[in-house]
Formats: structure tokens, sequence, C-alpha cells
């Protein structure tokens, strides 16, 4: 990485978000550090919705386009370095979710294991899409299936997370 322009080092350095991306369990670690502090923020200050909805998609655009230059940079796809694609996977998890650490726990280990699973179409998405599209589309796809999740458990046990 030495060797590489500055523009591409300082890609690189936001991609994985500072150290995070160079732990092992990277996306894991993420999302933990940086994923539930920025859920539980969102509870605190309750932005509407619909700005929600724009920064998340914002968000999701730019991991796309970090993703597909980040790996080429490295010669890699879906590199473990780059970790944005697991924020807006775990982002979309907790649309319209209330924080309790009850849900904050359940998102974290259900979106986490959805996204390592692949579950269909999650594998296909990152097997047949290209470049950043692929990366950040499975995890997307993880999101929302966690966030089904999510809001049936709210809807059907709202004791069992605090609410």
């Amino acid at each position: 990485m030495s060797k590489l322009p500055f523009r591409h080092k300082f890609l690189l350095r936001i991609g994985s978000l500072g150290p995070l991306g160079h732990m092992p369990a990277s996306g894991t670690v993420t999302v933990a550090v940086a994923g539930i502090p920025f859920f539980w923020l969102v509870d605190k200050y309750e932005p509407p919705l619909i700005p929600y909805l724009v920064f998340v998609f914002i968000f999701t655009a730019a991991s796309i386009a970090l993703h597909d230059v980040g790996d080429r940079i490295l010669g890699e796809k879906d590199s473990r370095k780059l970790v944005w694609d697991e924020l807006a996977g775990f982002w979309v998890a907790i649309v319209a979710v209330p924080f309790t650490w009850q849900l904050a726990l359940i998102a974290f280990l259900v979106e986490r294991a959805i996204d390592i699973a692949k579950i269909p179409p999650a594998n296909l998405i990152e097997q047949r899409w290209p470049g950043g599209w692929g990366v950040v589309g499975d995890d997307i796809m993880a999101g929302l299936y966690t966030c089904g999740i999510l809001h049936a458990v709210i809807h059907f046990i709202p004791t069992w997370v605090g609410l």
C-alpha cells in the first residue's frame, strides 16, 4: 500500500474506517463499533423517516462507488478491508426500529448471521452483480431480511425487547 498514490491511500483509509477494516472479523467489529452507536444516536435524536431513508440511500450509493473503486485498487472482490457495505446493510436493518439494547443485540446478531449465510437472493446478488453493486447488494438484502424480522418481533413480542 505504501506505493499507492495519496488519493488511493486516502480512499482506502476512508473505506476501512481507519483501523476497523484491518481488524479480524472487520465487518462484525465495524457494525459493533460504529453501527450500534449510530442506531442509538438515530433513536435519541429521532430524525423523521424520510430524511433517514435519504441518508441511507446516499450512503449506500457512496458505498457502491467506494467498494467498486477500492476493490479495483486492492485487486480484490469484496475486500474485508473495506467496511462501508456492512454499515449500509445494518442501517437498512434498523429502519423505523426503536432503540433498546435488546433490539440492538438482536439486530446485530441477526444481520451479521444473515449476511454471513448469504441467504438467497443475496448469494446471487453477490456473485452476479458487478463490482460494488454485488458487494453492497448482498448486505442490503441481509438488512432487509433483518428489518422484517425486527418489525415482526416488535409487533408480536414487544415486551421481550424492552418495549
